[in-house]
């Protein structure tokens, strides 16, 4: 049986952001035995930012309640993948109604621990 699907090829990022480049040759750096762990799933988050409350004022927040973050506007939000710090990016539109992120900032991390 026959894998279709293209392998990520380090001459098709010549274009692509130096960050974004330099994730994939650490992430590819034979690029061919990874074909086993592209259909593993991962969680992937952005965080806006985070607010520290009591449970009192939890409980009290009703429909169109405000809670102020930790972040003001236009800074980066951490981009997190199953729960690792590992980008920071740009909150972007994607087509008319979606939002998405723009990778800017790829945070190395030490592996140890």
């Amino acid at each position: 049986m026959s894998d279709t699907r293209n392998p990520l090829v380090l001459d098709e990022l010549k274009d692509a952001d130096p960050a974004l480049r330099r994730a994939a040759q650490v992430a590819h750096p034979g690029s061919g035995d990874l074909g086993a762990i592209y259909d593993i799933p991962v969680q992937v988050s952005a965080v806006l930012g985070r607010a520290t409350m009591q449970v009192s004022q939890l409980l009290k927040l009703g429909r169109g309640a405000m809670i102020e973050l930790d972040r003001k506007l236009g800074e980066a939000v951490d981009i997190y993948v199953n729960n690792r710090l590992v980008a920071r990016g740009e909150v972007v539109m994607v087509g008319d109604n979606r939002l998405g992120i723009t990778m800017t900032e790829i945070v190395k991390t030490d592996r140890a621990g």
